[in-house]
């Protein structure tokens, strides 16, 4: 049962078009508007995954901030790693098979950055929470049955743990599982509190 919206003191602004971070925020029952950044997410150049998703979180926060001079700001952004390589959303159906065929029986990092921006008075709270997914060994009929009915070609590594993604798992480590689906919610209501927003 989703809980009620609450409305926070300060407007509360999630820097993102992503109708999964949306949905993850409605969880904590705030008020909230939903606002699209326009921030190139490319990798600089040696930069580190971890690195880069805590640039884009900020990033993308700091990018609405003079639209929203008296918001907290939400920020938020994933780097999936195999291998040592980035692994982005797949946006085709061939991409989606390749990337699940290459993480067939291997483990897959999720490098999930937060950041929560007081625009107010420019004071930053960020973190990346990390989470290594293990997939099972995958056939092509499973990975072909997957994505037809979950079509998730607009997720990093065709993958989706909140539905259906599931049953490619064989193990998970990490501190959040909402980081994995892309909003680190237990860091989150930190955040919040320490802006003065009570949760409970």
């Amino acid at each position: 049962m989703t809980p009620a919206s609450v409305a926070p003191p300060a407007p509360l602004v999630l820097a993102s078009s992503s109708r999964f971070r949306q949905a993850l925020l409605r969880r904590l029952g705030l008020e909230f508007t939903a606002v699209s950044p326009d921030v190139d997410e490319r990798a600089l150049d040696g930069e580190t995954p971890e690195a880069q998703a805590r640039r884009l979180a900020e990033a993308k926060a700091r990018r609405i901030a003079p639209e929203h001079p008296a918001a907290l700001i939400i920020g938020s952004d994933q780097v999936a790693v195999l291998d040592g390589r980035r692994v982005g959303k797949p946006g085709s159906h061939a991409t989606a098979v390749a990337q699940l065929t290459a993480a067939s029986g291997r483990t897959m990092e999720f490098h999930t950055a937060l950041c929560l921006l007081n625009a107010a008075k420019n004071r930053l709270q960020a973190d990346v929470v990390t989470c290594s997914v293990t997939f099972r060994r995958l056939d092509a009929e499973q990975i072909e049955s997957y994505l037809q009915r979950e079509q998730p070609y607009d997720c990093a590594g065709a993958f989706k743990s909140e539905s259906l993604g599931i049953a490619l798992m064989e193990r998970l480590e990490g501190p959040d599982p909402t980081a994995l689906i892309g909003l680190p919610l237990m860091r989150l209501a930190r955040m919040l509190e320490n802006e003065g927003i009570k949760i409970l």
